[in-house]
């Protein structure tokens, strides 16, 4: 899973995002979904989430 479907990103989740500062580079950042923040059910850079630690990144990478 890619992280582009909604439907498959649930709160709990272990995931590797992208933030926005690290879009150039394509460096992940590991973490723990605490928050879905897109409302569409598809997006084709990936859905935004914030993890538990308060960063805020589109998901490249489904871990669990």
């Amino acid at each position: 899973m890619n992280g582009k479907r909604r439907e498959d990103i649930k709160i709990g989740l272990k995931v590797n995002i992208v933030l926005k500062k690290d879009q150039r580079s394509g460096k992940l950042t590991g973490g723990v979904v605490k928050d879905i923040l897109t409302n569409s059910s598809f997006h084709p850079h990936g859905i935004k989430v914030r993890l538990e630690n308060g960063d805020v990144g589109r998901v490249q990478e489904i871990l669990e």
